[in-house]
This record gives C-alpha cells, sequence and structure tokens, in this order.
C-alpha cells in the first residue's frame, strides 16, 4: 500500500484498503472556517447535541478577520455561542490568523493523521504526512456528531520533481510550472505525492506551499514523505507520538510524472485560469500593476515575507502601485516584526494588515476595482476572486510581487537580488 491508503486503513480500522474501495474513517481532527455558520444549523438540524470531541474540533476566523461586514458580524458571534456551548479545547478568534498556518503552530497536525476542514486548500496538511483535505458544510456536520466520513480510496499520482533552484526561483514558481504542464483537471479525485531531489530538501513553509496548491490540479488530497525539518518542527509543537508511514517499494502509481527545476525561472499565472503559466519573460511588457498582494495560506509566511524583504529593502515601492502584506498568522507577524522585515516593508511603503485571508476571496483588506490589475503570492485567480469580476490577477512568486510592486510591472526578480542570493530561505513556517 501507499503511505497515503495505510492512513486511511488505520483510519477505518482496516488492515489494508486499495484503490476505489469505499472507506468509513475515523477524523483525527476537524476544522470549520467562518464562512461556513451552516455547520451549526446542519448540526442541529441532524440532532446533535455535543460535538463528538470537544478536543478534535476548531472553529477558524480567518476569512472575515476582522469582521468588515454587519454579516460577518454576525457569522462570528454565532459561532462563538456555539464554540463556548460545546467548551471547544481550539478556537481561533481573528487574532490568530489563516487555518492551514495556525493549526500545525498549535500542534493539532502531525503526520499520518486524517484532517477535514471545510476550506478547498486542506490539501497543504499533505506537506506533513497528513491526510488533509476539504468537505462542505453538510459533511463537517456529520463529522462535528459522529468524527467520522466516508472516503473513496483515491487513485494516486507520483510527481517527481528533482534539482536545484536558481537564486531568485521559488517553491511557488515550481508549483506554478507543474501546474502550467499538467493542467488543472489532471487529479480530480485523485492524491498526489510529490517526491524527488527538490522536495526531500524542502523546509517546511516550501513544502506547504506545494502541497497547498495541489488542489487546483484536482486533487483530493496531497502528501510529501515527511523530512526531519517536518518531524523536528512536528515534534515541538505537539507532545504527541506519531508514526512515518513508508509507501511500499511494489506499488503502482495511476501516473508518473518527472520535473527537473534546476533551470527553472520565475513562472507566472495569467487571468482567468491558474494553470494558464507562463515564464516572467513572456510577460507583456505593457502590463501596469495596480496593486501587489503578499500573504494568504499560500504566500504569508515568514520565508515570503523574507523573500519580498530581498527585493524591497531600502527601496519605495512604485507611487502607483499598492503593495498589500498580510501575514498567515499573529506568529508569522511576531518573528518577521523581530526580524525587522516589518519595518523595511512599510519604509518601502507597504501596508500591513491583520493576519488572516485578507482580499484573496474579495471579501476585505485590498478588495479589487473594475478594470485593475493585481499580482498575487495567493492561489487563484478566477474572475471575481479578489473583487471585481472585470478585474485581471496575475499569481506569482513573493519575490515577483515584491519586483511587481517596486517597478509597476511584472518583471523578473531576479534583477534585484544578489547573485549569492537565497537570503529568504528559511526554516521558519
Amino acid at each position: 500500500m501507499h503511505a497515503i491508503e495505510k492512513i486511511l486503513a488505520r483510519a477505518a480500522g482496516k488492515d489494508q484498503v486499495s484503490t476505489g474501495e469505499i472507506v468509513k474513517a475515523k477524523v483525527d481532527f476537524a476544522e470549520v472556517n467562518d464562512l461556513y455558520l451552516q455547520t451549526i444549523y446542519s448540526f442541529y438540524e441532524m440532532g446533535g447535541k455535543k460535538v463528538w470531541d470537544k478536543n478534535k474540533l476548531c472553529f477558524v476566523f480567518d476569512h472575515y478577520a476582522p469582521a468588515p461586514t454587519i454579516k460577518s458580524a454576525k457569522i462570528h458571534k454565532e459561532m462563538r455561542e456555539f464554540v463556548q456551548d460545546q467548551e471547544l479545547t481550539h478556537h481561533f478568534d481573528i487574532n490568530t490568523g489563516v487555518c492551514h498556518q495556525v493549526m500545525p503552530e498549535a500542534g493539532v497536525v502531525w503526520p499520518g493523521m486524517v484532517l477535514v476542514a471545510t476550506d478547498s486548500h486542506t490539501t497543504t496538511h499533505g506537506a506533513f504526512g497528513a491526510f488533509g483535505t476539504g468537505v462542505g458544510a453538510t459533511d463537517m456536520a456529520t463529522i462535528m456528531i459522529s468524527g467520522e466520513i466516508w472516503f473513496r480510496v483515491p487513485e494516486i499520482i507520483k510527481i517527481e520533481i528533482n534539482g536545484e533552484l536558481q537564486p531568485g526561483v521559488m517553491a511557488k514558481d515550481v508549483i506554478l510550472h507543474v501546474l502550467g504542464k499538467l493542467g488543472a483537471d489532471v487529479a480530480v479525485y485523485k492524491a498526489i505525492e510529490f517526491t524527488g531531489s527538490y522536495i526531500e530538501n524542502l523546509d517546511v513553509a516550501e513544502r506547504m506551499v506545494i502541497c497547498n496548491m495541489a488542489v487546483e490540479m484536482g486533487a483530493k488530497t496531497a502528501y510529501m514523505q515527511p523530512n526531519e525539518k517536518v518531524i523536528n518542527y512536528v515534534k515541538a509543537r505537539t507532545n504527541r507520538e506519531f508514526d512515518i508511514l513508508e509507501t511500499d517499494s511494489d506499488f503502482k502509481y495511476a501516473e508518473n510524472y518527472i520535473f527537473d527545476v534546476n533551470a527553472l525561472t520565475p513562472q507566472v499565472s495569467v487571468p482567468h485560469s491558474v494553470d494558464k503559466v507562463i515564464s516572467i519573460e513572456e510577460i507583456p511588457a505593457e502590463v501596469e500593476v495596480n496593486q501587489a498582494f503578499i500573504g494568504t495560506c499560500t504566500g504569508g509566511r515568514v520565508a515570503d515575507i523574507a523573500a519580498a524583504v530581498e527585493v524591497l529593502r531600502g527601496k519605495k515601492i512604485n507611487p502607483n502601485t499598492r503593495l498589500v502584506v498580510i501575514p498567515a498568522s499573529n506568529e508569522v507577524l511576531l518573528e518577521a516584526n523581530k526580524l525587522g522585515y516589518i519595518e523595511d516593508l512599510i519604509k518601502a511603503g507597504a501596508t500591513i494588515s491583520t493576519p488572516g485571508c485578507g482580499p484573496c476571496l474579495g471579501a476585505h483588506e485590498g478588495v479589487l476595482a473594475p478594470g485593475e490589475v493585481c499580482v498575487t503570492a495567493s492561489n487563484r485567480n478566477f474572475p471575481g476572486r479578489m473583487g471585481s469580476t472585470k478585474a485581471a490577477v496575475y499569481i506569482a512568486s513573493p519575490m515577483t510581487v515584491a519586483a511587481a510592486a517596486l517597478t509597476g510591472r511584472i518583471i523578473d526578480p531576479r534583477t534585484f537580488i544578489d547573485e549569492g542570493g537565497d537570503k529568504y530561505a528559511t526554516n521558519l513556517g
């Protein structure tokens, strides 16, 4: 069996499972974000009284943090009341950050677990060797009652990525390149394992970037075999025991793809599809950038902020371009501030906002007007994703976004970094 199948087998109380099999799995941890008040209504409509385990469920206020409207304030109010009534051990209010960042920080994510959340980017947690996947409100309500959910054991695709990146090229460029080559539907209800020499050496933050965007290829879940950096990260944040599951040597993957990133250049996803990816050299020179955004569960960690600072320190952003920076969590904000990055960014002209999702879903803290162009380190560029349906969103690495803020154009960030480079690399999540 594959490690993913071993996770599902253990969660289902079985010795083994196989592709296509339907299993009823026990959930190790569940998370509800503040888009899904319906989970509470459905919980009570289904006869729920008390959640199955108050230690294994949390609510995270990140999409509307702090509440930008009366409606979202009401959602938070009702969710807080539910959290208090159920006496949940874990609750992440508006002062914490994005769900996929705060949960690992809080030590509720570990290798071999089943993690289910009301967010499609729960594939992020494959970076820790977990089975992470997103569900809707009704499925989550059944989990809140029973602690279990049905899964179809997915086919597993192997994406092998080898090589070492040049200075100025980041994990975001790697996953955009893969997306561009394989397309948005290559892994619909399939699992993706990322492996290869590049993956094996990745820091925690970079692994999270890669797994996060697996869902943009349709993946049900993503997986990376935990390396020493992951194991040390998890051990530092949780007291629990966990096993590192190995894939059997004779396991047969549904599909295999191999990439070499030694010569990879910065990549950009152009409007209005995530898998519409071109190299930085192909971007038209006349594209003017109104807003640059660094943040979210894809691009708001310390390493991402450090990468932006590498480009912007001691300089001023273009007077016609706004730069919005939103740390992925309060922990990230504190560390970035301690390292002097926040001061560097403010002096460069950046706007620093509350940790959370911000304008990624077009809710607040920097939504776009009709006709505006944004370059973002987030993960989606569908029409209307960050505001007006008549705005244009380009996806790129934090370094490319910073270069766009500096010049008002989408240009190669390697122009602005030292040749020795790689100062932005860090194991800080």
